[in-house]
C-alpha cells in the first residue's frame, strides 16, 4: 500500500521575516540567517568553520554534509552583512575570537550545540508571534520552496540541498495557492486578436 507524500510545511516570507527579525544577539539572528539563506542542516550550519567563507567569490563552503559529502553555497550579500555584523559584536577581540567554529558554543572553542540551535529558533518563533510550522528545519524546507517559487530550476534545487536523489528534492514541487492564482492559460500567451468574433 503506496503512503500519501507528506509535505513538508514552510514557512511564509513574510513569516520568515518576522521569525528572523525576532533575536535580539547578533550570533542567534545570524545563525537562523544562516540556515535559511543557505538550506542547511542544523548539524551543517553548527560544523560552520570562519574559513568556509569566501568572501572574494561570495561563497559558503559546506564541509560536512550528509553522507559526508560536501557542497559550495551561494553567500547573499545581506548574509554577509549580518554575519560581519555578528563578528564585530560579539567575535572581535573577544575570548575565544580564534576559535575556528564559525558559531560559538557555551565553552570556548566549541560549536554551538544541536540543542542550542533549536533553542534559539523555538525562543525566534515564540517572540515573532509566528505560528510554529516544526523545527528549526522548516527553516531548510522555507529554503528549498521558495527557490521553487522563483522559478529556480529542480536540479539546481538538488545540488543546493545537498541532496543524492532528484526524487527527494521533488517534494518541494507543491503548489501554493498563491502561485496558482499567478498560473496564466497558454491560450492568453497566444495572439488571438485577428480571428472574428
Amino acid at each position: 500500500m503506496k503512503h500519501p507524500i507528506r509535505r513538508p510545511e514552510v514557512y511564509a516570507r513574510s513569516e520568515l521575516e518576522a521569525i528572523l527579525s525576532a533575536p535580539s544577539q547578533p550570533r542567534d539572528r545570524a545563525f537562523l540567517m544562516t540556515v535559511y539563506a543557505c538550506g542547511l542542516r542544523v548539524s551543517e550550519a553548527r560544523d560552520l568553520k570562519t574559513s568556509d567563507i569566501d568572501r572574494a567569490r561570495m561563497q559558503l563552503r559546506v564541509r560536512n554534509g550528509k553522507g559526508a559529502k560536501g557542497r559550495v553555497l551561494p553567500l547573499s550579500k545581506r548574509l554577509l552583512e549580518e554575519l560581519v555584523d555578528y563578528w564585530r559584536a560579539q567575535r572581535q577581540a573577544k575570548a575565544g575570537h580564534d576559535s575556528p567554529w564559525l558559531f560559538l558554543g557555551q565553552r570556548a572553542g566549541e560549536p554551538i550545540s544541536i540543542g542550542s540551535a533549536q533553542m534559539i529558533y523555538n525562543r525566534a518563533v515564540e517572540k515573532s508571534g509566528v505560528r510554529r510550522k516544526g523545527g528549526i528545519h522548516v527553516l531548510r524546507h522555507s529554503f528549498a520552496t521558495h527557490l521553487v517559487e522563483s522559478g529556480v530550476e529542480l536540479p539546481a534545487v538538488q545540488r543546493l540541498m545537498g541532496h543524492a536523489r532528484l526524487k527527494t528534492t521533488a517534494i518541494y514541487l507543491h503548489v501554493t495557492e498563491c502561485r496558482l492564482a499567478e498560473v496564466r492559460s497558454p491560450l492568453d500567451l497566444i495572439d488571438t486578436s485577428h480571428l472574428e468574433r
